[in-house]
């Protein structure tokens, strides 16, 4: 806290401080009134400090994981002193609320000490002592939590989803290039149809040759409904295999493309704006199956500005080419000229719209020109941008078939927030040993199970977030920690939410944060 005098009276702020460009600087700064105004606002006089912290996305992931009994049902499984379960908890609120801050750091700057209890006695050796996990007590741990939060539930139809992006672990060490390799992984899991929220794992490695098939991942998660995405349909044979959903190369089935407009129908507008649909029959793999076709107006409009940004790049190249054959700086032959073309062009769906004519057959001869078929681009957009092909033997409602697929997308979204870009350890030594990574799959998983159930109670109460945006609401809700002069017993602290957003507060009423 500073003070600022102006006209002979004192006006305190909250400032936090950081360095930029290598110098400290006052980057946040949050007026509080003056000595008086405060003293009013707060009994108890003018307090000798005060000092802000993250409260709302700490205390939310805390009171989620206490309703779990977290600690108690993963000490139930390790039955190991001292307590496995805490240090997990904390492990896991780290994660889920700050993975890109040390430990050691969030701690301090955060309300986490205040709400774990048993309070540890240090973080800085959270990670080592999770090196006690072993495979059973992970899979013991993913059991009991999947108990719990099934618990909360009335559906519960289970998902099995590939996130072959999971995570990088990079090496802290490289002074031996033997020590150098990153490690790449993906994950296999069983998820909740409602929610996406994780129940149980399967991490592999991806750089070693090691990586199970599609097929065989899924299939050693147990029950569930196959989720798959285009690019995964030919490794299965949908012919003879029951309980999927996915979606199919749109060029597969050409004959829904189309189709007018208006053989779709809306899918509840509640829960996915601008989404129509067409349920109707194909033949997949010599097997007449159910089909959705659906259009999404967000996903058409993101696509259409990505394909005229492309179209542009693939234009002023070819253009740039024309420039320099004109002004004889291009000296190729008609076979080089080709396979320049063949690079703008080749692999997108640019060649169905853009053309590029060549005149001349000597180099320093050869001219270039180039059309856009404005036919071929309005078939492009009515027929591609926005849709998707849907298959499942599932009889569930078309919302429910939309839902279940894109259960992969929201977790790919929240890993890709969990684990970052790379994934270094604790200290500079540190190096990745299978029991290391597969301690930080389980907390990361953990992470986004928990997230997930926060994401759904949100959704039940009309708030439509995604995991970071949810998080990143939360941490906007601090706390004012004001400490007073002590009167012969210990300093009085006195805590006080900051003023939330409208939205805020509905979150706070949601998970009961209020002080």
């Amino acid at each position: 806290m500073v003070g600022k005098k102006i006209g002979g009276r004192t006006y305190y702020y909250l400032a936090e401080s950081a360095r930029v460009d290598g110098k400290p600087r006052v980057v946040t700064q949050r007026y509080l009134g003056t000595a008086d105004e405060i003293a009013r606002a707060v009994p108890g006089g003018e307090p000798a400090s005060a000092s802000h912290r993250t409260y709302g996305d700490v205390a939310a992931v805390w009171a989620t994981l206490s309703r779990l009994d977290f600690v108690r049902r993963v000490d139930d499984v390790v039955r190991s002193k001292p307590s496995l379960g805490s240090t997990l908890a904390v492990a896991v609120l780290h994660r889920a609320t700050a993975p890109e801050t040390p430990i050691g750091e969030w701690w301090a700057t955060s309300a986490a000490a205040d709400l774990v209890r048993p309070r540890l006695s240090t973080v800085d050796g959270a990670w080592r002592a999770l090196d006690r996990l072993t495979p059973e007590r992970v899979a013991g741990i993913e059991d009991a939590v999947a108990t719990a939060v099934l618990a909360t539930l009335d559906d519960h139809e289970a998902l099995a989803v590939d996130v072959p992006q999971f995570a990088v672990f990079a090496p802290a060490d490289c002074t031996l290039p033997s020590a150098c390799r990153e490690v790449l992984a993906g994950v296999g899991l069983r998820v909740t149809r409602d929610g996406a929220i994780p129940l149980s794992s399967r991490l592999y490695r991806r750089d070693d040759g090691t990586a199970p098939t599609f097929a065989a991942l899924t299939e050693g998660l147990g029950p569930a409904t196959l989720v798959f995405h285009a690019g995964q349909a030919a490794q299965l044979d949908l012919g003879s295999r029951s309980g999927f959903v996915g979606s199919l190369p749109l060029t597969d089935h050409p004959e829904l493309l189309t189709q007018p407009a208006s053989a779709r129908k809306r899918v509840d507008p509640e829960r996915f704006a601008g989404l129509t649909a067409l349920d109707t029959h194909a033949v997949v793999d010599g097997v007449r199956r159910r089909v959705i076709l659906t259009h999404s107006a967000t996903l058409h409009a993101a696509q259409s500005r990505a394909f005229a940004d492309e179209l542009a790049t693939a234009t002023r190249e070819l253009d740039g080419l024309a420039g320099a054959l004109a002004a004889g700086t291009h000296r190729g032959d008609r076979a080089q000229v080709h396979a320049e073309l063949g690079r703008v062009t080749r692999g997108r769906r640019i060649e169905r719209v853009l053309t590029a004519v060549l005149s001349g057959n000597r180099p320093g001869e050869i001219r270039l020109e180039r059309r856009i078929d404005p036919a071929a681009l309005a078939r492009l957009d009515e027929e591609f941008f926005g849709k998707q092909v849907l298959v499942t033997d599932r009889d569930w409602p078309i919302g429910d078939v939309v839902t279940a697929y894109r259960a992969r997308t929201h977790l790919e979204s929240t890993f890709r927030w969990l684990t970052g870009p790379a994934v270094t350890g604790p200290t500079p030594r540190w190096e990745w040993t299978r029991q290391r990574i597969a301690a930080h799959g389980l907390v990361s998983v953990l992470a986004a199970t928990v997230t997930h159930l926060m994401r759904r109670e949100a959704d039940r109460a009309g708030m439509n977030l995604s995991v970071r945006e949810l998080l990143d609401q939360l941490a906007g809700i601090g706390e004012l920690v004001l400490r007073y002069p002590s009167t012969g017993g210990r300093p009085r602290t006195k805590r006080l939410l900051t003023s939330p957003e409208p939205g805020q507060q509905a979150l706070l009423d949601l998970f009961q944060l209020s002080r």
